[in-house]
């Protein structure tokens, strides 16, 4: 992302149906983490993941290659560190948990950013993932933001397989407003990245919250999470 979109997204960020309930994923999955211990979010832009691995107990350092976000998430009482995702400056095994929330599709290089995450996860250590899901989805949203793909569940697993991860869990989220996500995404022109309406942020975070209960995680949807850990 650039400048002006890690600002719109900051701005957002709390409010907005898509982030608030990936955070609520974000929290759920910690909960089956165990102990917290030193986790790494890279590509954190101003740091909104950041801050539930903070609340959840765990000693989080955010990373991003714009500095502008590294300044947003320190303003935010962030640590944050300038970083390239494909030359992490970390310690090997030095980390129990990293999260890479919508890095992978932004670099050409993608296995270079895996390699790195399972370079710095100490054995026993887990990583957080998540892409945006299916080429047949791409749109000017994804040339907005700075897209170089889109993942399918087999692209997404060979790139943390070859890195030596082992993939403990893998599946989709916004399954039930994938159709309408298609349907705007055909006539967009530009970044989806702006203020919904109160109304229709309530009944769309019904629709994605009702994905909770439902056994929609092996259907297709606009993202994809995986979980994985060390091979070694």
């Amino acid at each position: 992302m650039d400048t002006t979109e890690i600002r719109r997204l900051v701005a957002l960020e709390d409010a907005h149906w898509w982030y608030r309930e990936r955070r609520a994923i974000l929290r759920r999955e910690l909960r089956g983490l165990g102990r917290p211990g030193r986790a790494l979010d890279v590509g954190a832009a101003g740091g909104g993941n950041t801050r539930v691995l903070v609340e959840a107990g765990w000693d989080a350092t955010a990373t991003d290659y714009c500095e502008s976000a590294v300044e947003i998430a320190r303003e935010r009482g962030l640590r944050s560190v300038r970083a390239d995702a494909r030359a992490l400056p970390f310690e090997s095994s030095s980390m129990d948990l990293v999260t890479a929330f919508d890095v992978l599709e932004h670099i050409h290089e993608d296995h270079l950013v895996t390699e790195e995450i399972a370079r710095v996860l100490a054995p026993g250590g887990h990583t957080l993932i998540a892409v945006p899901c299916d080429m047949a989805l791409w749109s000017a949203h994804d040339d907005a933001v700075g897209h170089v793909r889109r993942y399918d569940r087999d692209t997404l697993t060979d790139v943390v397989e070859k890195a030596g991860l082992t993939v403990e869990r893998l599946w989709s989220w916004n399954v039930l407003l994938r159709p309408l996500v298609a349907r705007h995404r055909r006539r967009s022109t530009g970044s989806d990245l702006q203020k919904t309406p109160a109304l229709v942020n309530a009944g769309l975070s019904l629709v994605v919250r009702a994905e909770r209960h439902l056994p929609v995680r092996s259907l297709k949807g606009v993202t994809l999470f995986l979980r994985a850990r060390p091979a070694r």
